[in-house]
């Protein structure tokens, strides 16, 4: 009878270490998922995007600046078409609403910074000067 005591509560100290095993291995696995995803989402964040549209005298300005200034070299930076880009569009709008910005009065050239929103082609030519030391 004893020995069957033994053994039970053998078995039982075994499992119960290896549920609380596996469950830590969960929790570490977990963690390191979110950890991953915050990584990405601040990376998508702090990006900087310009918004444009084809079409846009504004818009090409703010072309013909980063063209001779050589900008693209300096700054890494994406650019998004919003006319006939829907999901471009939705990205702008998505922008705009963190900066307080009412979408339905939104125009283009538009940029995100990764901290602020700037619209028009004189703010954001001078952001890039500023961010190139005034080229």
């Amino acid at each position: 009878m004893k020995n069957k005591i033994i053994i039970s509560t053998i078995l039982f100290i075994a499992v119960l270490a290896f549920s609380f095993f596996a469950f830590w291995q969960e929790k570490n696995k977990n963690q390191s998922l979110i950890n991953e995803s915050t990584v990405k989402e601040n990376q998508a964040v702090s990006q900087i995007i310009l918004f444009y549209g084809d079409g846009c005298p504004h818009c090409a300005i703010v072309e013909k600046y980063i063209e001779e200034n050589n900008i693209k070299n300096i700054i890494s930076f994406a650019e998004k078409e919003v006319y006939y880009n829907q999901a471009n569009a939705k990205e702008l709008e998505a922008k705009a609403k963190i900066c307080g910005l009412p979408v339905n009065s939104i125009g283009v050239p538009f940029l995100w910074s990764g901290e602020t929103c700037l619209v028009g082609d004189k703010d954001i030519i001078n952001f890039f000067k500023q961010k190139t030391g005034g080229q």
